[in-house]
């Protein structure tokens, strides 16, 4: 018998779930970006965001502090992270929820 024992934990995601789950893509409130350019770049880039819903996402954003405005599998996340990112919003790290 051996002294050491294997303890198997539960599995957090299955096979191939690795990158699932749903990671939040977060916008954070800035001194830099305005309303119109908040929306103009969520309707761009986050697919079925209008400019309308992009203007009620950045009043959220300036009202709180920030929104997630897209939450899903890792690699669309990073994506639209980057994307966003390069248009100049003020973005919060990737976070898995």
């Amino acid at each position: 018998m051996s002294a050491t024992q294997t303890i198997e934990r539960p599995r957090q995601a299955g096979p191939g779930e690795g990158l699932g789950g749903n990671w939040r893509v977060i916008v954070l409130n800035d001194d830099h970006n305005t309303f119109e350019g908040v929306a103009r770049a969520l309707a761009r880039v986050i697919p079925g965001v209008t400019y309308e819903q992009g203007m009620e996402i950045a009043n959220r954003i300036h009202n709180t502090g920030q929104a997630i405005v897209w939450s899903g599998p890792r690699e669309p996340a990073e994506l639209y992270w980057e994307q966003l990112n390069d248009a100049g919003l003020t973005m919060a790290p990737l976070e898995q929820g």
